[in-house]
């Protein structure tokens, strides 16, 4: 016999200046609440953050731009369908990244670069290239791509 786990309906709960609105796309398999902040700004966010108090607000009542994620906190971050707002405006290096740039790395049993990029919850591969600066280049364009769209909208977005 299988049990299924029932989905926890949080529409309408608060959670400090969060109010939920609506289910949103998953995070990475994670269930996911659109909620509405006290600021008027909307924003993603999990139910495990939620609940347990990692996410309160939008962000709003942080001075986040312009600090590394390791001083923003994971409380505070912002994502909007599954991608984090302040993690793109950082350009984090994760730290076993092999390259200094964000998003490309050294596969040694190919011997090149690998370049990709995560955006809306979704890894994409950007190619592999015999040069560095070749794989810096289609991950430079694919920032172009996504990233800058993406910034200008949440940008709007808050102005509104």
């Amino acid at each position: 016999m299988s049990h299924s786990r029932k989905r926890l309906d949080l529409t309408g709960q608060r959670f400090g200046k969060l109010t939920v609105l609506a289910p949103a796309e998953n995070i990475r398999k994670r269930t996911a609440w659109l909620c509405r902040c006290d600021c008027g700004q909307e924003t993603v966010v999990t139910t495990a953050r939620l609940r347990n108090g990692l996410r309160t607000s939008c962000g709003c009542d942080n001075d986040l731009y312009g600090k590394p994620p390791s001083e923003i906190g994971r409380a505070s971050l912002t994502y909007v369908d599954g991608t984090c707002v302040e993690m793109i405006r950082a350009g984090t290096v994760r730290c076993n990244n092999t390259s200094g740039v964000p998003g490309v790395n050294w596969v040694a049993r190919k011997q090149r670069w690998q370049a990709s990029i995560c955006f809306k919850g979704t890894r994409h591969y950007l190619g592999s290239y015999k040069e560095l600066s070749e794989a810096v280049q289609a991950r430079k364009r694919a920032e172009e791509e996504l990233y800058l769209p993406f910034l200008e909208q949440f940008e709007k977005s808050k102005e509104e």
